[in-house]
């Protein structure tokens, strides 16, 4: 029996925030979009590597002020590369956590946390 990685939902507002977040600042992709009818809320996969997160505008799915942890090889690769784009909404730092990990988090513009991490050699 082998269990997989999670893939978290989000609850998200508003679609162009989301992807301007999502893909414009962190470099995610989006994988798809569905809607049951073209007024209807969206539902939709943004991924980065092996990491995957669905974002969605549906009642009830996920709830605003969620967080999550994304562990990342390169963290401060990443994290310079963040600091590089000057993103007017975010410009996180960096820190080294008693509890053996390096992180950087951002929160997106619907209140869920994401934190980046990578495990520090004991």
């Amino acid at each position: 029996m082998r269990f997989h990685a999670p893939i978290p939902i989000l609850r998200m507002f508003d679609l162009d925030k989301a992807k301007a977040f999502y893909v414009g600042f962190l470099g995610f992709t989006v994988d798809f979009e569905h809607r049951f009818d073209p007024d209807g809320p969206v539902y939709m996969q943004v991924s980065r590597g092996d990491c995957q997160i669905h974002l969605s505008e549906h009642h009830g799915d996920g709830v605003p002020g969620t967080a999550i942890r994304v562990e990342v090889d390169e963290l401060d690769a990443f994290h310079a590369a963040l600091l590089a784009q000057q993103y007017k909404y975010y410009r996180p730092g960096i820190q080294d956590q008693e509890w053996g990990t390096r992180e950087t988090s951002v929160q997106d513009p619907f209140g869920n946390k994401i934190v980046f991490y990578r495990r520090l050699a004991p």
